[in-house]
């Protein structure tokens, strides 16, 4: 019987990868997708206010961090997303790893994080969500200030 050398498998194991990855789900042309996304303006302060990027429908383009947080927040309440209402959405920069949510009991790096809060609402209650770049944000329940904020 033949078997197939380790080093082989190995590569064409690499090779499935990388052919698989380039296959990924990415946004593409003719997809059937009809809104589009206008660019995002120029806040006071002459950096890019990421709360004005919205579709041709008015609402946050879909997949961002926005949404991701909505959809989190729908589903831990049981509600629907559109009782959510988006109260602020801003970069923010996080004075450690703990993404100003630190939990008891946990390191963190120290380091300055660029990250994003999102504020919604729901029902007169607000839900804080924390994320670093660009990863999927989190429901923070006891949120702490960025750097520079009180």
């Amino acid at each position: 019987m033949n078997t197939i050398p380790a080093r082989t498998l190995v590569l064409l194991s690499a090779l499935v990868l990388v052919t698989l990855a380039a296959c990924g789900d990415g946004d593409q042309a003719g997809d059937g997708d009809a809104t589009t996304t206008a660019p995002p303006t120029t806040d006071q302060d002459g950096g890019v206010d990421d709360t004005t990027t919205t579709t041709a429908q008015g609402n946050p383009p879909a997949g961002t961090q926005v949404d991701q947080a909505v959809a989190d927040l729908a589903g831990r309440l049981d509600v629907d997303a559109g009782a959510i209402t988006i109260v602020a959405q801003e970069a923010v920069t996080w004075p450690d790893g703990s993404l100003g949510c630190p939990q008891p009991g946990m390191g963190y790096t120290q380091a300055l994080v660029d990250g994003t809060r999102i504020l919604l609402e729901v029902d007169g209650q607000t839900y804080s969500y924390h994320a670093a770049g660009t990863d999927v944000p989190f429901l923070c329940e006891d949120p702490k200030p960025g750097v520079g904020e009180t």
